[in-house]
């Protein structure tokens, strides 16, 4: 692109888009761009590759006119984006470079109440957001079962945390597992409280991690929940709502144990995960 101001394919060096998430899990995009020198604009949501893989073929929309210089477009919840980050282009025409979107007015009032998740049925979530660069993108998941975590509560020598099941019942011999990251015969299980066949609570006693000792770097424990005896675990973090990056959002207090510190923490794909370290 020019830094000059000009114009590139006959779009604006810099189009910016607007994102409202509406009921049903749609979202509708209005960008702001001066009419294009071709009639078929198109908005491309494209899945960022992770570490040294090829680009995937993205999304592609129809963008409308929708008043002077905006056009829009509507990203349906179905067929579900595949769970990863998309970046966000708008494209004049066939043939032409896409360009990168900057980031409008985000109305996700409509995200705050958990979307659309149903009980009983797969959990599908996409949230608008704004990089570290200063564009847009799209931060889905697409989780079948999803267990959701609520309220953390932390204490001196324990930590609780209450959460709902999504895509599954609870059944008979139900428990949550904390496995530790890079040791997969570490693996420290927990009696679950339940209330109904979704919503479950659970206390993990530090002391049970602390067993497997502690080196001179972090150890990270990932949380799970096993729906019931013998079923595949699931995976516990925090989806449902207007929060893309929670890591630096959601800081909880880390509770100190002699020469160590352990503290409840949310990746950077919203999983929740505890952290064991040597106190600085």
């Amino acid at each position: 692109m020019r830094g000059d101001g000009e114009h590139v394919n006959g779009l604006p060096e810099q189009p910016r888009a607007a994102v409202t998430a509406q009921a049903g899990g749609r979202l509708l995009i209005r960008v702001q761009l001066s009419r294009p020198a071709s009639a078929d604009p198109r908005l491309l949501l494209q899945p960022r590759p992770g570490k040294g893989q090829p680009e995937e073929a993205g999304r592609s929309l129809v963008l409308e006119p929708a008043g002077p210089d905006e056009w829009q477009s509507v990203l349906e919840a179905d067929p579900a984006l595949d769970e990863g980050r998309w970046d966000a282009y708008v494209v004049a025409g066939p043939g032409e470079a896409r360009v990168p979107l900057l980031p409008g007015l985000r109305d996700l009032r409509g995200l705050m109440s958990g979307g659309d998740a149903v009980r009983g049925a797969p959990v599908a979530v996409r949230i608008p957001y704004a990089t570290k660069d200063g564009r847009l993108a799209v931060r889905a998941w697409r989780r079948a079962p999803h267990a959701e975590a609520g309220r953390i509560t932390v204490g001196s020598d324990a930590m609780t945390v209450a959460a709902r099941l999504y895509g599954a019942g609870l059944g008979e011999g139900a428990e949550v597992s904390l496995n530790r990251r890079g040791r997969e015969t570490a693996v420290a299980r927990i009696g679950l409280s339940a209330e109904g066949d979704q919503d479950f609570s659970f206390t993990v006693a530090y002391a049970d991690l602390l067993a497997e000792g502690v080196g001179s770097t972090p150890v990270v424990w990932d949380v799970f929940v096993h729906p019931s005896a013998g079923a595949p675990r699931v995976r516990v973090a925090r989806l449902l709502d207007d929060i893309a990056d929670r890591k630096a959002v959601f800081v909880y207090p880390a509770t100190t144990l002699g020469e160590l510190t352990v503290r409840p923490y949310y990746t950077l794909d919203n999983d929740l995960s505890v952290e064991i370290a040597p106190r600085p």
